[in-house]
């Protein structure tokens, strides 16, 4: 079992074993590798049933042979009693855990059929469980509507203060500021604003907080990272589509490659649009979409679109094809860097990739609240653009509390631009002025 944090995904849980009183759902847990989704699930069932049966279907590839027959649930749990000997299947006491369920693609559509039997709960984990995680060669379907499906994150910003021991009143302190627009305590502000630039470095995989909590030493922290980073890179030509031939998956998997190490240079840039030719000077979306939708699925990278307006529906008024690309953990996007990046964020120079840092780390606090992502680009750049408190909302990132002219176009032209609600996150503490609202930079998992 991996290293125990307290994470919010616990909440999910909680909320679809209360809704199994109304219909008999599966939960499915979906999210990147190595970001503690088998240890809170194990942690979960132990807690709330009274007997666990655990299959990883990377580890126990014999189990996959269980699931090649008709879907009939007896002979399915004889077969499993069979092949795992220490397991019991206790009827309407047990919860059975499929972890890493994207390898193997009957065990899946098997749930339909568990939960119309109705004497076991499935929780299943997986990655790449969407639009090119399954095959029409090898998959059965998937059970559509017998199915609660939850997406898990590596640990946000909260829950890397929990890890650190931070006194829960500490927290409802800043909440109660953000709420009241009132100052946080200098003392408490620059306290924050030091564990939130240690946060920028480490990130939110759990190997890589403890391994910091443990030793504090950023070169054993990065070499954790740069192991989690080259293991998703060996993970890329593994789950790609099955019907195709080899050479054809070999040539996919090196352009997810290419999009993955072009990720620094295009963020470096000023305009941070993802440009194709950053890849290779031939590249084209044609090319390399599919791709950048692989590493989407995948979990590593998040998409923040260009919109045409600033109005609701946001997602109706989003452009397609073009678009930001993030990474889906800061600390890795750090690790990403050259050597020495992480000290330089933790003594204030970061210099070309200062704005890429900072922004990355407020689009992957977003992400992790479940926010889709947006900007404004048209003659004037709003880093994102959200919705808060039932409003648009325009949300500029800045390194210190500097020029807002882009913020203050927008505000200062409602018959224009229809927005009204802003936040300016910045290096510094609460306040406002002209009606521009700044909030420090480590409170961005407070706009819900």
């Amino acid at each position: 079992m991996g290293i125990l944090f307290k994470r919010k995904i616990e909440n999910e849980f909680i909320r679809w074993k209360e809704s199994l009183k109304i219909k008999k759902r599966a939960l499915v847990v979906k999210g990147l590798r190595q970001i503690g989704k088998t240890t809170s699930v194990l942690e979960f069932a132990q807690a709330n049933y009274e007997n666990v049966v655990y299959i990883n279907f990377v580890d126990q590839k014999s189990v996959k042979e269980v699931f090649d027959n008709d879907f009939v649930v007896d002979n399915l749990i004889r077969d499993l009693s069979a092949i795992l000997p220490d397991s019991r299947f206790i009827e309407n006491r047990t919860v059975i855990i499929f972890d890493e369920i994207q390898e193997c693609t009957n065990a899946r559509s098997s749930i339909k059929a568990f939960m119309l039997d109705g004497r076991f709960d499935i929780i299943a984990t997986g990655s790449l469980l969407g639009l090119r995680g399954y095959n029409k060669k090898d998959s059965r379907g998937v059970p559509v509507g017998f199915e609660t499906t939850v997406n898990m994150y590596p640990m946000d910003f909260e829950e890397y203060l929990w890890a650190k021991g931070i006194e829960n009143r500490t927290i409802e302190y800043l909440k109660d500021c953000f709420k009241t627009k009132q100052k946080v305590s200098e003392i408490v502000n620059k306290t924050m604003l030091g564990y939130f630039k240690e946060y920028l470095c480490v990130g939110g995989m759990p190997d890589a907080v403890n391994t910091f909590l443990a030793t504090h030493d950023m070169n054993q922290v990065r070499q954790v990272q740069r192991d989690i980073l080259e293991n998703y890179h060996d993970y890329f030509g593994k789950h790609l589509n099955k019907d195709e031939k080899d050479v054809k998956n070999k040539t996919e998997a090196i352009k997810i490659t290419e999009v993955y190490n072009s990720i620094p240079r295009q963020l470096a840039k000023e305009n941070k649009k993802f440009m194709y030719r950053e890849i290779n000077a031939k590249a084209t979306a044609r090319e390399y979409r599919n791709a950048i939708t692989w590493l989407e699925e995948f979990g590593l990278i998040d998409l923040c679109y260009n919109l045409n307006v600033m109005e609701m529906p946001l997602e109706g008024n989003k452009i397609d094809n073009i678009f930001k690309v993030y990474v889906a953990d800061t600390g890795l996007f750090v690790a990403m860097l050259e050597k020495g990046a992480a000290y330089n964020i933790l003594n204030g120079d970061m210099f070309a990739y200062k704005g890429a840092i900072f922004e990355n780390v407020i689009a992957d606090a977003f992400s992790k609240l479940g926010k889709k992502l947006y900007y404004f680009s048209k003659n004037l750049e709003i880093d994102f653009v959200t919705m808060y408190d039932q409003e648009v909302t325009a949300i500029e990132v800045k390194a210190t509390n500097g020029n807002s002219k882009s913020l203050r176009s927008i505000l200062g032209n409602y018959e224009k631009y229809h927005v009204k609600g802003n936040f300016k996150l910045i290096d510094g503490n609460i306040g406002s002025k002209n009606g521009i609202n700044t909030i420090p930079l480590y409170m961005a998992f407070l706009i819900e």
